[in-house]
C-alpha cells in the first residue's frame, strides 16, 4: 500500500496537536503564541488540545480553530502540509514582525501584499521565481475589520528569513534596505507558498512588535511583553472576527491553477 501526502497528513495532524480530525474547523487561525490559544479557549469555553504535544490547538462551536505551530519557516511549512488533512476553507496567520520603514511603528498592523522568500524553506515547494502571495479576498475581510476599528495598518511586502539573530549583521541589514520590504518575519512567505502549493486559501495579519534596524528598537523580553499587553487582544479579535464573518457569509475563496 502506498501512502499519499493526505494519508500522512491525516495521521500526523492529530499526532502533532492532540486534536482529532473531526474537531478541526473549516477556518484556521495560525499563531506562534500559546497565550493566543489560551485566550481563545477562555473566550469560547473550549478545551485546549495538545498541551503535551509540539503544537496546541482549540476549536469553538462555530467552526473556527486556532493552532500554535511554533516558530520558524520549517514549522510553518509542516503545518500547511498537515492541514491537507482538513483542507480548510481559509487559513489566517497571526504573527509578529519587525518594522523596517520609518512610517511603521510598534503597534501597527501589516497586511502583506506579498513576501520575499529569504527563508529557503519554500524553495522545496516552488521555484524561487514564483512570488509568495496571499489570497487577497481573505485580506479584504481583514482590512474591513481594521478600518471598522479605526486601527493603523500598512500594506507592503515583508521579508521572511530563517535567521533569528541578525540585528548585529550590518551586511544583512544593508541587503534588507536594498530589497525595500516594510517588515521582516520568519513565516509569512512559507505560509503563502505552501498554501499556494496545497491550494489552501491563506493570509497573514502581522503585528509590528519591534523596530530592529535601530539599536534602541531591537526586541527584548520587556518590550515584547509590553506589545503583547497593549495589542495581543486586538490582534486575536481581528482574526476571530474576520474568519467568523467569512464563515457566516459563506463566501468561497477560489484557488486558481494553471
Amino acid at each position: 500500500m502506498t501512502l499519499t501526502k493526505v494519508d500522512l497528513a491525516e495521521n500526523w495532524l492529530p499526532r502533532y496537536t492532540g486534536m482529532e480530525l473531526e474537531e478541526f474547523g473549516d477556518y484556521i487561525l495560525l499563531t506562534n503564541f500559546s497565550s493566543y490559544v489560551r485566550s481563545f479557549a477562555e473566550r469560547f469555553n473550549c478545551k485546549i488540545r495538545g498541551e503535551d504535544r509540539p503544537m496546541q490547538a482549540a476549536s469553538n462551536d462555530a467552526g473556527l480553530t486556532i493552532i500554535n505551530f511554533g516558530i520558524g519557516s520549517p514549522n510553518a511549512a509542516t503545518m500547511m502540509d498537515l492541514l491537507l488533512a482538513k483542507h480548510p476553507k481559509a487559513v489566517l496567520f497571526l504573527g509578529k514582525c519587525g518594522g523596517l520603514k520609518h512610517s511603521t511603528e510598534i503597534g501597527h498592523f501589516i497586511l502583506p501584499i506579498g513576501a520575499i522568500r529569504g527563508e529557503g524553506t519554500s524553495n522545496d515547494y516552488l521555484d524561487p521565481l514564483v512570488p509568495a502571495l496571499p489570497s487577497f479576498k481573505l485580506h479584504k475581510f481583514v482590512s474591513e475589520k481594521l478600518v471598522g476599528r479605526g486601527l493603523e495598518y500598512r500594506t507592503g511586502v515583508v521579508y521572511t528569513t530563517n535567521r533569528r539573530v541578525w540585528e548585529h549583521d550590518e551586511d544583512f541589514k544593508s541587503q534588507l534596505k536594498e530589497y525595500t520590504p516594510i517588515a521582516i518575519d520568519m513565516e509569512t512567505a512559507t505560509i503563502f507558498v505552501v498554501g499556494h502549493t496545497n491550494q489552501i486559501a491563506r493570509g497573514a495579519l502581522l503585528l509590528v512588535s519591534d523596530l530592529p534596524m535601530t539599536p534602541e528598537g531591537v526586541k527584548t523580553q520587556a518590550s515584547d511583553d509590553q506589545v503583547t499587553t497593549d495589542w495581543a487582544e486586538a490582534h486575536l479579535d481581528l482574526g476571530i472576527e474576520s474568519l467568523t464573518q467569512l464563515g457566516e457569509e459563506g463566501e468561497e475563496i477560489k484557488h486558481f491553477t494553471y
